[in-house]
C-alpha cells in the first residue's frame, strides 16, 4: 500500500533556511579556527559569497517546495555533518563540509528532484573542497620541480644557491629542503577553483575558459615559488622569528592572497574586452 504523505509537498520556511544555513557557517568557521586552516578559511569566504550571488540572482526563479523523502535526507546528512564535527575531522572533511551542507539545506528546501537548480553553487563548492581531495589521492611529485624553479630564481637574482637531491635549495649560509606540503600543489588547485568560480559568475569566451584555469594553475605555482624561495633566503638569518612567520599560515596566506589579487586583475582585463565584444554583438543584432 502506498503511503500518500510521501509524495505530500512541503514548504520549509526561508527564515528556518537562514538559521540551519547560519549554525553551519558557525560550525564550518570553528572547524577551520581549531585546525589553524586560515588560508582554506579565507578562499571558502569567497566562494561562499560568489555562491551568495549567484542564489541572490535566482531567488526570484528557485522552487521551494521538498517532500517527506528529501526531509529525511536532508536530516540525515545534517545529522552525518554535526556527528563528523565533533573531535577532530580530517581535511577531507573540512574541504567539502560546505558543498555537503549545500546539499542538505538544498534538499531540505527544493528536494532531491529540485537540486539541479542550484547547479552553479554545487560546482563552486564542489571546486572549493576538491583541492583537499587531490591532495589525499594524486601523489605529490611537484617537490622537485619547484625546487628547482625557485633555485632558478635566487639564481637570476645573483644568490649563489645549488639544488641538492632535487628537492634541496643550499646557499651559503642556510637552506631549505622542499617537501610536498611546500611544493605548491594546494595553491595552484586552488587557484583551478578560483578560475572556475571566475567562469560561473561572468560570461567569458571558448577560448578563455580554456586558457584561464591554465594561467591560474601556473600563477599558483610562481606565487609559490617565489614563496619558496623567500623562505630560503630567510634560512639564512640569525633570527628565525621571520621564517617562521613566512613558513606559517599567516604567511601563507598573504601568497594566497597576492595569488587571488594577481588573477582577478587579469580577468578585469580580460572582461573588459569580452562585455564590449557582448555589447558590440548586441548592438549589431538589433
Amino acid at each position: 500500500m502506498i503511503n500518500p504523505t510521501l509524495g505530500k509537498s512541503y514548504t520549509v520556511p526561508v527564515r528556518g533556511l537562514i538559521l540551519i544555513s547560519a549554525a553551519l557557517a558557525a560550525i564550518f568557521l570553528h572547524l577551520n579556527v581549531s585546525a589553524e586552516t586560515y588560508s582554506h578559511l579565507a578562499l571558502s569566504i569567497t566562494f561562499i559569497a560568489a555562491a551568495w550571488s549567484t542564489l541572490s540572482d535566482k531567488r526570484e526563479q528557485l522552487r521551494l517546495d521538498s517532500d517527506l523523502i528529501s526531509i529525511l535526507v536532508s536530516i540525515a546528512l545534517l545529522g552525518l555533518l554535526l556527528a563528523k564535527s565533533v573531535g577532530t575531522p580530517g581535511e577531507k572533511f573540512v574541504g567539502f563540509f560546505p558543498l555537503l551542507a549545500f546539499i542538505s539545506v538544498g534538499t531540505l528546501a527544493s528536494g532531491l528532484r529540485g537540486l539541479g537548480q542550484y547547479r552553479q553553487e554545487l560546482i563552486i563548492f564542489f571546486f572549493l573542497g576538491l583541492p583537499r581531495l587531490a591532495l589525499a589521492v594524486i601523489p605529490n611529485l611537484l617537490a622537485p620541480f619547484t625546487a628547482a624553479f625557485s633555485t632558478f630564481l635566487l639564481w637570476y637574482t645573483g644568490a649563489q644557491v645549488a639544488l641538492v637531491d632535487n628537492n634541496i635549495i643550499r646557499l651559503p649560509d642556510g637552506g631549505v629542503e622542499v617537501v610536498p606540503s611546500c611544493s605548491g600543489l594546494n595553491l595552484m588547485l586552488y587557484m583551478l577553483g578560483v578560475s572556475v568560480l571566475f567562469l560561473v559568475l561572468f560570461p567569458t569566451r571558448k577560448s578563455q575558459k580554456i586558457l584561464l584555469p591554465i594561467v591560474a594553475v601556473a600563477l599558483g605555482f610562481f606565487v609559490n615559488a617565489i614563496r619558496v624561495a623567500l623562505l630560503a633566503i630567510l634560512s639564512t638569518y640569525p633570527d628565525n622569528a621571520a621564517f617562521e612567520y613566512w613558513h606559517s599560515q599567516g604567511g601563507a596566506l598573504i601568497f594566497v592572497c597576492i595569488a587571488v589579487l594577481l588573477f582577478g586583475s587579469l580577468c578585469l582585463t580580460v572582461l573588459k574586452p569580452s562585455q564590449a565584444h557582448q555589447t558590440s554583438s548586441d548592438s549589431q543584432k538589433v
